[in-house]
């Protein structure tokens, strides 16, 4: 078995499983990462176990409506909540279980239609969210002008975050794959809509 705590972050990265928008991982072992722009990633690890899980998440809520199962799922407090269901079915506790979150940079265009304060109000759900279901946040890294790269090693629950600036990685490509995200998940919703069959 690979000791991943004592490698350096970059191999770590190299060695990691990559989520991305509207993803979630849990691992006992295998470090997981991923890149962010506005999107928020929340850690959750058990403090006992080697066992951890990361999310990928771009909104805070979706709305719900008849076709929109699907589209919840991807959003935050849905995302949220299968991470941590999925981290009690492998056997963590909640009462062991901490967080640690980062993201929420400003790499959209706010003077976009509808994309006003998209990494606050990520980071403010991500505290609501983790103070209700009463989860310790021990560290976090949220807003300002960067993108981040996210590493989680599960069998200690370390996370390395780098910010990065404009000069390491193309921003407007992290902006593009962000908004086609989001452009995504109001086609499926669309097309639910339009494109419905009645089975009887």
């Amino acid at each position: 078995m690979v000791d991943y705590t004592s490698l350096p972050s970059r191999e770590i990265e190299r060695l990691s499983r990559n989520i991305k928008p509207g993803e979630w991982a849990i691992e006992p072992i295998r470090p997981i990462s991923t890149l962010l722009g506005s999107c928020v990633a929340v850690c959750l690890y058990d403090s006992a176990l080697p066992l951890a899980g990361m999310n990928h998440f771009m909104l805070p809520q979706m709305k719900k409506g008849t076709h929109a199962d699907e589209d919840i799922l991807l959003a935050g407090d849905a995302c949220m909540e299968a991470l941590l269901n999925a981290m009690l079915k492998q056997g963590a506790a909640k009462h062991r279980i901490k967080a640690k979150a980062f993201g929420g940079g400003t790499v959209i265009d706010a003077n976009r239609p509808n994309s006003l304060s998209i990494g606050k109000r990520n980071a403010d759900f991500t505290h609501e969210w983790l103070d209700r279901e009463n989860i310790p946040l021990i560290c976090s890294d949220f807003l300002g002008p960067w993108s981040r790269k996210v590493l989680l090693v599960p069998q200690n629950g370390d996370v390395y975050c780098k910010r990065v600036t404009s000069s390491l990685i193309n921003i407007e490509s992290l902006r593009r794959e962000e908004l086609a995200y989001a452009n995504s998940l109001l086609n499926k919703a669309s097309t639910a809509t339009t494109n419905r069959i009645e089975l009887f």
